[in-house]
């Protein structure tokens, strides 16, 4: 079945959907959906996040966690976030 970053479908449904876009050589890394970036929180104190850092993390506005991007995939979780202090 598909390769690496392979999520179900074909690979032109990956590709298409933007699924694995950083597994073409040559092509920079898609930022978070949009629609995902809506409806991600932070799980601390459940402010929405924003993206930071040329969209390698995302960060809560009110306790200033930065949650990193791994693989295309927001790590929500509180023990690989930082703090930064803006």
């Amino acid at each position: 079945m598909g390769g690496p970053g392979w999520v179900g479908g074909t690979d032109r449904d990956a590709t298409e959907n933007g699924c694995y876009s950083s597994d073409f050589e040559g092509e920079s890394p898609v930022p978070v959906d949009a629609e995902l970036l809506q409806i991600l929180a932070c799980p601390s104190c459940k402010t929405p996040v924003t993206l930071v850092k040329n969209g390698t993390g995302l960060k809560c506005g009110q306790c200033h966690r930065v949650f990193p991007i791994k693989d295309d995939i927001p790590v929500m979780l509180l023990d690989e976030a930082t703090v930064e202090a803006d």
